[in-house]
């Protein structure tokens, strides 16, 4: 089972799900392109070249460091799916993401302050059974989630994925996209076990 609400651990070749939420429950992304921007940041820093700035500055490069599998940016929080290969990873990763995004949330919306109630959450999954099911929590978390645009799955679907997206390890785990897929949608059977996963998460 996933370790619950903290990374306890600093574990290499490890699965991780990340999940983070507005400040009092607040709109964390208010328009379409604060999503794309925040992807923007991910990718930016898990590209396959690194990426550098127009003054020349090298933002800091985590590719083969940690992969992202599975995502789902919501309206007030987020959840994330990595496999870090490299101890620190996960930390020094999330802390360049959700600085760079709560300036830039703060600067286009002239607020103050920060923008999540806590610092992010990371639950170790260590079991292979529970990392099928927190792919699929993630994806159904928007109610059309077949067709959600800042979602991991709208990539699975099309079967075409950005660079900076690497969901084999879920992927592998059955025959092919199309029974992925299926698995995903299969919601009541597995009722139970997202109620569970709520659990984990404690404060959803």
């Amino acid at each position: 089972m996933p370790s619950r609400n903290i990374l306890r651990s600093d574990a290499d070749e490890s699965f991780y799900h990340v999940y983070a939420r507005g400040i009092n429950k607040s709109v964390i992304f208010i328009a379409p392109e604060d999503k794309d921007y925040f992807l923007y940041l991910i990718s930016r820093h898990l590209s396959i070249k690194q990426v550098k700035a127009k003054n020349g500055y090298a933002y800091p490069h985590y590719r083969g460091k940690i992969e992202l599998l599975s995502y789902c940016l919501m309206d007030n929080h987020l959840h994330l799916l990595f496999y870090q290969k490299e101890k620190g990873a996960l930390s020094s990763l999330m802390q360049s993401i959700l600085t760079a995004y709560t300036m830039y949330h703060n600067r286009k919306y002239k607020r103050r302050g920060p923008l999540l109630e806590s610092r992010y959450k990371s639950a170790l999954i260590d079991n292979d059974v529970y990392l099928l099911h927190v792919s699929r929590y993630i994806h159904l978390n928007p109610r059309s989630w077949k067709y959600y645009r800042h979602s991991s799955i709208i990539h699975i679907r099309k079967a075409s994925e950005p660079e900076w997206l690497q969901s084999n390890k879920v992927l592998t785990q059955h025959v092919d996209r199309k029974a992925y897929l299926e698995f995903v949608s299969d919601y009541e059977e597995m009722r139970d076990m997202l109620a569970e996963l709520k659990y984990q998460l404690a404060d959803q």
